[in-house]
């Protein structure tokens, strides 16, 4: 027995079972994390039931009375609920979402399970999604639209959904003017002016090119006034009408239009009403401008920048990384000085990230970019052009943090390359640049798109250094628009991983961002996995491309 033992030991296969087991168990984990992470944070966007009820804080209290979702419950212990009064060694508590936070001044609390009486769900119990102040939960009363009112007995739900949507459409148009014409001649306007300061300085301000500039300026300014007469208008449309709504203290609240995002009765919806919601309340998510702190509205900004960056710093990282490599491999001397560089660039896979980010703070910004702003935007000084965290210079940053992932894995496959076919090719007449470009690069893609993976993968959700190096908490504008030249690499920008500290550790209201926490982190995820299975995709063609080559 003992030797069948030693036998089946010596043999491995335990090692291959417990490898195995310990994949799975992995495996098994990482589902766990991602669809606990999914759950917490897709399940935000259902609407939920809304309760009205009495609570009494203590059985011989006044009753409050509340309106609000359950969001959370939990069992304490009497001591840490703060509420001896009510029996039991453990006591329920249910969190509740109430908002109305401009009345009550909270929008969240905790309540004892035990002080709930006369819960009921009516169906006109309406929820008011704010551009400021967070929701509204209370009972429609009556419409106000220029002058004229409308109570409950004219239809007053249809009427008030209609006047949401089409107050929504002029809120859409003004933003589209504010944020894209204005806009854009404001950014002309500001152009006009360097070129204008760019004149002065080197003394070629001739009265003709001055006029030149004055002639544009007055085109500009005429189509400003036009828009801003628009703007106008549409104020005064969209501020024309409002609406009372009575919270469940009996306490009526008069709300302008103009504030309001939607409403919903939640109550009063089927199955298939909640799951239209649920579409919408996604995708508001994934196309919308966050609001309220990044604690409402979308996160589209911050999925455009993490994009974005993770583009530019693939373009920058990949040369620079392929070409460090083959010198590595196909070109320096095999000595200690070649065996001293790559002990520094596997060393360099370890520092912290943090170190890149002082280092593209002081190295790229101050210097690299003061330098250019010196050079090539002197109009603009004292104010930074380059001199100043922006795309590029987080882009770069990354770029150097990655850049040992590219070269270790494209020395792996410049290795793979059989010696043979570097000499074929020399044989027949090649040099060793076409050798090198024609045949051993293109057999080595496959390796190149790991190293690139792999990089993707990494720098997609740093955030430290982009603290120092670019990212901000909201950026005004997006670092590709339809101003010239489009690709506007001296902007700040959003990013994912950072949103996600911004919000989870830094929003003024924990409980309304936890969810948002959630729900960024699993769309990092899975934005991270979507950029990994396409340069997957690609590794897997260019190498089912060279194979064939190579059998033919």
């Amino acid at each position: 027995m003992k030797i069948q033992i030693k036998n089946w030991f010596d043999s491995g296969k335990p090692f291959v079972w417990l490898n195995a087991g310990a994949v799975s168990v992995s495996v098994v984990m990482v589902v766990g994390l991602i669809a606990l992470i999914a759950v917490r944070g897709l399940g935000h966007f259902w609407p939920a039931n809304v309760a009205v009820f009495d609570y009494y804080s203590a059985p011989d209290d006044s009753p409050i009375h509340l309106m609000g979702e359950f969001v959370d419950e939990e069992k304490v212990s009497r001591s840490r609920a703060g509420n001896p009064d009510y029996e039991g060694a453990t006591i329920q508590r249910n969190l509740i979402k109430t908002g109305n936070r401009d009345i009550s001044g909270l929008d969240f609390r905790w309540i004892l399970d035990a002080g709930i009486k006369n819960e009921s769900f009516p169906e006109d119990a309406m929820i008011v999604e704010r551009r400021e102040w967070g929701n509204l939960y209370g009972f429609l009363v009556s419409m106000d639209l220029d002058g004229k009112q409308f109570t409950a007995g004219d239809d007053l739900w249809q009427k008030f959904q209609q006047t949401i949507t089409d107050n929504n459409e002029i809120f859409d148009e003004i933003r589209h003017i504010e944020k894209d014409l204005i806009g854009g001649i404001n950014y002309e306007m500001e152009r006009l002016r360097l070129k204008q300061r760019g004149l002065e300085l080197r003394e070629e301000a001739t009265l003709e090119k001055i006029k030149a500039l004055d002639d544009q300026r007055n085109v500009l300014q005429q189509e400003y006034n036009s828009y801003t007469g628009e703007l106008e208008r549409l104020y005064g449309i969209l501020n024309g009408s409002s609406f009372i709504a009575r919270t469940a203290a009996g306490k009526e609240v008069k709300v302008d239009f103009a504030k309001i995002v939607r409403a919903y009765q939640p109550n009063a919806m089927n199955v298939f009403g909640k799951m239209s919601f649920y579409v919408e309340k996604l995708w508001e998510f994934l196309s919308d401008d966050p609001r309220e702190a990044n604690t409402e509205g979308g996160i589209f900004p911050a999925i455009f920048g993490t994009v974005l960056m993770v583009m530019i710093m693939a373009v920058m990282v990949t040369p620079f990384g392929v070409i460090a490599a083959v010198y590595l491999r196909e070109y320096a001397t095999q000595g200690p000085t070649t065996r001293l560089i790559r002990i520094a660039v596997n060393n360099l896979a370890g520092v912290p990230s943090v170190v890149y980010g002082v280092f593209g703070l002081g190295f790229f910004v101050y210097f690299l970019g003061g330098s250019i702003d010196q050079l090539l935007f002197p109009e603009s000084l004292p104010a930074p052009t380059f001199g100043t965290p922006g795309l590029l210079w987080a882009s770069l940053t990354l770029a150097i943090l990655t850049v040992p992932v590219v070269i270790v894995a494209t020395e792996e496959g410049l290795s793979r390359v059989p010696r043979a076919i570097r000499e074929g090719s020399l044989a027949l007449g090649a040099t060793k640049a076409e050798t090198m470009w024609r045949t051993v690069l293109p057999m080595t893609a496959s390796a190149m798109i790991t190293g690139l993976i792999l990089a993707v993968a990494r720098a997609a959700g740093e955030v430290a250094p982009l603290m120092l190096v670019g990212v901000v908490k909201l950026a005004p504008s997006l670092g590709l628009d339809g101003n010239a030249p489009f690709l506007h690499l001296d902007r700040k920008f959003m990013h994912l991983g950072f949103h996600i500290y911004d919000v989870g550790f830094q929003s003024p209201n924990v409980e309304a961002a936890r969810p948002l926490v959630y729900a960024t982190a699993f769309l990092l995820v899975v934005l991270i996995i979507i950029l990994n299975l396409t340069a997957i995709r690609i590794r897997n063609s260019l190498r089912e491309k060279y194979r064939a080559a190579e059998q033919s």
